[in-house]
């Protein structure tokens, strides 16, 4: 059983930084991949960034490459999403997530079995 909790939120000029943390419970979390997504009012989820629990390899989206950084500290079971650069267009509840990732598209919301509350990141101009 993994819980995720989400940490960090907060608001900041467009322009700014802010690093969201994810705390995960459990002894099963250096297996798993971590990813982070977001949601903005009346819009899908959509995928962020996203750690391997295998291997080193890390992934973002198009819109967030270059800007924002996944990183995990397995010794303190959590994840961390820093950004940088951040745009009016970044605003939205940012979730945890958390699986074992067998198929590899860490991308997908379907390819995890564990999300946090998500916590409020909103970016002004």
């Amino acid at each position: 059983q993994v819980q995720l909790v989400e940490s960090g939120g907060g608001l900041v000029q467009a322009g700014g930084s802010l690093r969201l943390s994810c705390a995960a419970s459990g002894r099963t979390f250096s297996s798993y991949a971590m990813g982070w997504f977001r949601q903005a009012p009346g819009k899908e989820r959509e995928f962020v960034a996203a750690r391997s629990g295998r291997s080193s390899s890390t992934y973002y989206s198009d819109s967030v490459k270059g800007r924002f950084t996944i990183s995990r500290d397995n010794a303190k079971n959590t994840v961390y999403l820093q950004m940088n650069s951040l745009k009016p267009e970044d605003t939205a509840v940012y979730y945890c997530a958390a699986g074992p990732m067998y198929s590899g598209r860490y991308s997908d919301t379907y390819g995890y079995d564990y999300w946090g509350q998500g916590t409020q990141v909103t970016v002004s101009s």
